[in-house]
């Protein structure tokens, strides 16, 4: 058996590090008034970087009297600092720093390939400083928006602006952030915003980034065709992500007309004909985005399955866009297990009711996630039912469905099984709820499903139970 000893060997590269006189490198870091010289040892930093190993190796390190002379002007003192010391140590305490200084640390164990580093940095900035994160979203994005390996924070940090990307486009930031992340951001389709102030801002943006115009030159009514034209050349290849089918008549009239100019004369002339015909345009990237199911406080799916929920209500294709025109839902939290509890008589208290219900089921030891629309609620009290088979049954309903997810996000696998009208669709009082002869009940803690009554469509193809870990209800009304 092999005894392993880190700790004295950690204590004695760090005396390395800070007393030893037999360095060979000299790394020259910062620049104007924030500049630190570092000494250090050529063998460790090649054996922990397969950065300065590269670097060390190839002929345009400078040498002087057989010392490596080094520059990163690019990384800060404080941050190269702490690098060091993990390089030597292996250590790494980050409770003290600045979140200004851990993003730093970050892109910089990048630059230097210290995967290990890199990970748990970014780890630790979604965790333990999800305030700064949240309240300097646009310098992080900035600062690693082109780096490949920050796909979690980025998307992190794209999540939260999308969840209330009126506070984001509503500060100074917005109108400073580069072309590409505002791409990516009118591309998404979870954005929970009506479509009308996506548009205010892009113009606020446009106008900002267009040479000619910005504050000084803010007013309409004095520009000119040159003006004009300068703003379409910017906002050119954005205009086709603004969902125009989603704004109101009178928005497009007031706030989109008067900007005729850059618009694209294919892109207006689909948006006039959609206002006259309900013809959806051709010209213009459509997205699932909808304001009000975005607003979905669920912990089991994303906004962007409840499109696909509220398409299977009013019986539409799942990838069918939904305009200005069609029913605005609104989705209220009515129960959520975790909360209220996981058991029959709680989710009968808490979703008892004739009112249209929505149930999310994510289960344990999977990542499916099942569900189930009632058009007619849980209503599982009062005199209204029948006995059938010594069980009391209390309403029924041709419109009910349920439903599976593979993960929180799936759009491509999920499965709907409508009711089959001549067989029994009732809500049942003997579990929390029961769509049609169990084939998705809820008895306590567990989920059943067995389709073999032929109550719905069999195309769920599950006949099993699962242990449920989050259960949620919501009422829907439009």
């Amino acid at each position: 058996m092999t005894s392993i000893f880190h700790c004295s060997l950690s204590k004695d590269f760090s005396l390395i590090l800070n007393d030893a006189d037999d360095y060979n490198v000299i790394i020259q870091v910062g620049k104007n008034n924030n500049i630190k010289e570092f000494r250090a040892h050529s063998i460790i930093l090649r054996a922990r970087s397969p950065y300065f190993k590269s670097a060390f190796s190839t002929n345009w390190i400078k040498k002087n009297d057989n010392m490596i002379m080094f520059s990163k002007p690019n990384l800060t003192p404080n941050v190269f600092e702490t690098i060091l010391k993990y390089i030597y140590t292996g250590e790494l305490d980050l409770t003290m720093k600045s979140g200004e200084d851990i993003l730093g640390l970050l892109v910089a164990s990048d630059e230097l390939l210290l995967e290990e580093l890199f990970d748990y940095v970014q780890d630790y900035l979604i965790k333990k400083q999800k305030s700064w994160v949240c309240e300097n979203v646009d310098l992080v994005l900035h600062s690693l928006f082109r780096l490949d390996n920050c796909k979690k924070l980025r998307d992190y940090c794209l999540e939260f602006i999308s969840e209330d990307p009126l506070s984001f486009m509503s500060s100074e930031a917005f109108l400073s952030i580069n072309e590409e992340i505002l791409s990516i951001l009118l591309k998404r389709d979870d954005l929970s915003i009506e479509e009308v102030i996506v548009w205010d801002y892009l113009i606020k943006w446009g106008i900002e980034q267009t040479p000619g115009l910005g504050k000084e030159n803010s007013d309409r009514a004095k520009w000119n065709n040159k003006n004009y034209e300068a703003l379409k050349k910017t906002l050119n290849e954005f205009i086709p992500f603004i969902q125009f089918i989603r704004i109101s008549r009178a928005d497009f009239f007031d706030k989109v007309r008067p900007y005729k100019n850059i618009i694209p004369k294919d892109i207006y002339e689909e948006i006039e004909e959609f206002y006259y015909k309900d013809t959806l345009p051709k010209a213009i990237v459509l997205l699932p985005r909808n304001d009000s199911l975005s607003k979905i406080k669920s912990r089991i799916i994303k906004p962007k399955l409840a499109n696909i929920i509220f398409n299977w209500i009013d019986k539409k294709n799942n990838n069918y866009i939904r305009t200005i025109n069609d029913p605005n839902y609104k989705i209220n939290l009515i129960y959520r297990g975790s909360h209220h509890g996981i058991n029959n008589e709680s989710f009968k208290n808490n979703c008892n009711g004739r009112m249209a219900s929505l149930v999310l089921i994510k289960v344990q030891e999977s990542s499916k996630i099942f569900g189930g629309y009632s058009s007619i609620g849980f209503n599982s009290l009062g005199d209204d039912y029948i006995i059938e088979n010594g069980y009391r049954w209390y309403s029924s309903s041709s419109d009910n469905f349920i439903f599976s997810f593979e993960h929180k996000e799936d759009t491509q696998n999920m499965k709907i099984s409508r009711v089959i009208i001549d067989s029994k669709s009732m809500i049942v009082n003997r579990a929390g709820f029961n769509f049609g002869w169990g084939s998705l009940c809820m008895t306590n803690q567990t989920l059943h499903l067995n389709n073999s009554y032929n109550a719905y469509e069999n195309n769920l193809k599950t006949n099993r139970t699962y242990l449920i870990e989050e259960i949620e209800s919501f009422t829907i009304t439009s």
